[in-house]
């Protein structure tokens, strides 16, 4: 089997909740009495589980530097702790719900305008900085599990879509999430077995996330 990361190499996982999950230093610590671990217990840590697993000779350092509550301006925020000071071989980012969320919980609102600047200069920044770093643009997803959150559709359509678009320019490889838990809802997967809220996904749900984390990973040369 064709391994998907140079050996030796660093993967970095950067975000927002759904990548923090409860790792040790994270803001959902709490989540987990016995301790999330680094990787905390979501699609972050059981990406790297699999690799290892699947590939036990070849040695990867995983990093999770996800942060719950994080917009895209919160990630330009910590740049230069959070992303250039690790000089990670591969980078992964998903970022988005909570530049649509806050509008709705705190009347905070991200444009999409705004929002596609800030994605632009994070990614200028990472580009320029960091010129041989594989990147991975992850894009928000909203699962029909709460009716309370489908208005959120109206603010997340369009900054899924400067995701999209950004990542034509500037990643190497792009996970469309969203699509992907669409598909499983239309192959009949129940939506509490992918998110318990709409927004953070159940252990099933971030199994498949995992999976096609390193899916992705894997349609590129290391």
């Amino acid at each position: 089997m064709k391994t998907i990361f140079k050996a030796e190499s660093t993967v970095l996982f950067q975000g927002d909740s759904i990548t923090d999950w409860g790792r040790d230093g994270g803001l959902l610590m709490d989540m987990f009495p016995e301790g999330g671990g680094a990787l905390g217990k979501g699609y972050a840590y059981r990406a790297a589980k699999i690799y290892e697993l699947l590939f036990p000779n070849h040695p990867v350092k995983f990093i999770n530097r996800g942060v719950s509550g994080d917009r895209c301006q919160n990630l330009l925020e910590r740049y230069q702790k959070d992303i250039l000071e690790v000089h990670p071989d591969y980078l992964s980012i998903m970022i988005g719900i909570n530049d649509t969320w806050r509008r709705y919980d705190s009347n905070d609102i991200t444009s999409k305008e705004q929002f596609e600047a800030n994605l632009t200069e994070l990614l200028e920044k990472i580009k320029k900085d960091l010129p041989d770093t594989k990147l991975m643009l992850i894009e928000p997803f909203l699962v029909p599990t709460d009716p309370e959150k489908e208005v959120f559709w109206e603010d997340l359509g369009p900054k899924i879509e400067v995701t999209r678009h950004l990542a034509r320019k500037y990643a190497d490889v792009y996970l469309p999430m969203n699509g992907i838990l669409t598909n499983c809802l239309i192959e009949k997967v129940p939506t509490e077995d992918l998110s318990y809220d709409g927004v953070h996904l159940s252990d099933p749900g971030c199994a498949i996330m995992a999976r096609e984390y390193l899916k992705a990973w894997a349609s590129i040369e290391a």
